[in-house]
């Protein structure tokens, strides 16, 4: 009875220390974003584990590496293979990425309308990015027939949920009229949005819009403010430059009070962390 005893305190000892060794990760794999900066071995060994274990969020994750080459050799193949396993088990984010590969061909063959279905199931769960590439299937008429009122109904969805790209083209709809009843001022409205999330077009649209006072009060001002914030979110690049074009052309009808006014709103500016 004594060693029957301590059999089972050693067993219980054992699934003691797996579960705990688990639970700690899937809190380093769930992290994997932040601790990947400081030491992402531990990541990659968290992930893996959970993975070969069939846990849908450590086999997300390493695919997840795989496409990126974080800690492994870069891998298409690998990381779809990673995704559709944890996409089998429902898993959302799993679900859009494998989407997403079949959009972009990327470790698959291109397949639009397999992108469209492995979206629409993590849509249906409520993922916004996969709203929002449904949107951008229904605008390109790949996968599914063009229906720009179909992509604008993805793009709220996800725009609601706080996804910048979505606020942006849900923006752009309105300025344009495409889809939606074109309302310069809800565009406005939607572009600002995205453009307190750092989207640097968002942010670039806004400043042309103050400047001629389309959907807003003509601002010198405020254009400066977002045509200069643009210029230090894009990269290098024909983008950035159209962007310190337009700063520099509202600045030259700007007094210097209106252009250190401008400057001030620069530099205290905070960026809006979608939730």
């Amino acid at each position: 009875m004594i060693r029957a005893s301590l059999a089972v305190l050693a067993a219980m000892m054992v699934i003691g220390s797996t579960t705990a060794a688990m639970a700690g990760d899937a809190e380093d794999c769930n992290n994997a974003k932040a601790l990947m900066k400081t030491d992402l071995a531990r990541v990659v060994s968290a992930c893996r584990r959970l993975a070969e274990q069939g846990i849908a969020l450590g086999e997300h994750n390493l695919g997840v590496l795989y496409h990126e080459g974080k800690g492994v050799p870069q891998d298409y193949e690998e990381a779809v293979k990673w995704y559709r396993k944890a996409a089998d088990q429902g898993f959302a984010d799993a679900q859009s990425d494998l989407g997403t590969a079949y959009y972009e061909g990327k470790g698959v063959p291109q397949d639009f309308k397999e992108a469209v279905a492995w979206s629409r199931k993590a849509a249906d769960q409520g993922f916004a990015k996969a709203k929002y590439n449904l949107g951008t299937a229904y605008i390109a008429g790949k996968g599914v027939p063009q229906n720009f009122n179909e992509a604008a109904k993805w793009f709220r969805e996800a725009a609601d949920q706080g996804l910048a790209q979505a606020q942006f083209n849900l923006g752009y709809m309105y300025a344009k009229g495409d889809g939606l009843p074109q309302n310069s001022a809800t565009a406005a409205e939607w572009y600002r949005k995205a453009a307190d999330q750092s989207d640097a077009e968002a942010q670039r649209n806004l400043g042309f819009m103050y400047q001629d006072g389309r959907g807003v009060t003509k601002d010198l001002a405020q254009a400066y403010m977002w045509f200069d914030l643009a210029a230090k979110t894009y990269p290098a690049g024909p983008d950035r430059d159209v962007a310190i074009s337009g700063r520099d052309s509202v600045a030259v009808l700007m007094t210097p009070t209106q252009i250190g006014e401008a400057q001030r709103l620069v530099r205290e500016w905070e960026p809006t962390l979608n939730p």
